[in-house]
């Protein structure tokens, strides 16, 4: 279910995804599927996030479509997008930066087309435009639409990041978050610098999925239901969810140090991606502002323990992620005002180290 901006497995097979279906046998849902985050509502007000659609698997057997290769894969990301962040969290912790290269795009929506309303992520037109981001160096794209026009001309759904893209078959792999972070974790085991990091071992795996569902559901998702809800009603009922769940994990983490016990898993990724957003971006621009992240001492101090994991912190550009919250949703905040922020310290010490 995550993407910038999705679970549901599609009922065509394994060697389909909804790219490279015809129009003529797609169902309707999926012919009206909202082209960004901010269409995503139901008649109620609330928001409904809608559905990763590239499903593929790289495979660590070098005899399936898409082996584990060195050098053949490609991230499209935004440092802005915590889908799309953890992706990259887990690129840099799994010492998988000289296997899959990556590529950030501009943090702020813009135009993706002169024939239509449309925006999305764009590259920048050059090296020096945006500190942080790059142009697209494989296809010479101007946008992230334009790379998935270029693995499908069926194409009718969102232009979302991350999207894991194969340069030898000159398509898109798959652009499901959940789906990339296992791959990312066990299939390039035999190229990655750091192989012996496990976040998804077998033993604590029931634990890590129902864990996920709820982090997902209330807090990572949550905040977004908070923030694009267009009634009262739905706000009020996803912000109290979101501080039943940040309670949970307040609670918890007094007793571990971790999410799912002392051992980091793919839970803490998911749920630290969220939590470095959190004051800077969701206290304002989303309405959650019963209460900061740096007033549960137990989650703050969590936050900062998982930013110091070696190759985390270069993962968080707090740039990028204030100017495309506040920049890319007029209809949120309309003149692009960027808060002040409290500018946190998150590489200042932490008190995590006592479950050791």
């Amino acid at each position: 279910m995550t993407s910038c901006f999705s679970k549901i497995h599609l009922a065509f097979g394994p060697k389909h995804t909804l790219a490279n279906l015809s129009s003529s046998v797609l169902p309707p849902f999926f012919l009206k599927m909202a082209r960004s985050a901010l269409d995503e509502m139901s008649d109620s007000g609330a928001f409904l996030r809608t559905a990763s659609t590239f499903r593929n698997f790289i495979s660590r057997d070098p005899n399936s479509q898409y082996p584990a290769e060195s050098g053949r894969y490609h991230l499209y990301m935004s440092y802005a997008c915590p889908w799309a962040s953890r992706c990259l969290v887990y690129l840099k912790i799994k010492g998988l930066e000289k296997a899959i290269s990556f590529t950030s795009v501009k943090p702020i929506w813009e135009r993706t087309k002169d024939s239509d309303e449309h925006t999305g992520w764009v590259f920048p037109l050059s090296e020096t435009e945006e500190p942080g981001a790059e142009p697209d160096p494989l296809n010479g794209a101007k946008s992230i639409r334009e790379i998935y026009e270029l693995a499908s001309t069926n194409y009718t759904g969102k232009y979302t990041v991350p999207v894991l893209w194969d340069k030898k078959l000159k398509t898109i792999v798959n652009n499901e978050s959940s789906e990339i972070i296992r791959m990312f974790n066990t299939e390039f085991n035999d190229i990655a610098e750091n192989a012996a990091l496990d976040l998804y071992p077998s033993h604590m795996q029931t634990q890590i999925d129902e864990t996920n569902e709820w982090i997902y559901s209330d807090i990572n998702n949550g905040v977004y239901k908070c923030g694009f809800a267009r009634k009262q009603g739905p706000y009020e009922e996803a912000a109290k969810l979101l501080y039943e769940a940040l309670d949970k994990c307040e609670r918890i983490l007094g007793k571990q140090r971790y999410i799912c016990g002392n051992t980091l898993s793919e839970a803490d990724i998911r749920l630290f991606v969220s939590l470095i957003r959190f004051d800077e971006v969701y206290t304002v621009h989303f309405k959650c502002n019963k209460k900061l992240l740096r007033e549960y001492p137990n989650l703050f101090n969590y936050t900062k323990d998982i930013y110091q994991i070696p190759g985390v912190s270069s993962t968080v550009n707090m740039e990028h992620i204030k100017r495309h919250y506040y920049g890319s949703h007029p209809s949120i905040n309309p003149f692009g005002i960027i808060p002040i922020g409290s500018n946190i310290n998150f590489s200042s010490p932490h008190d995590r180290d006592r479950f050791y």
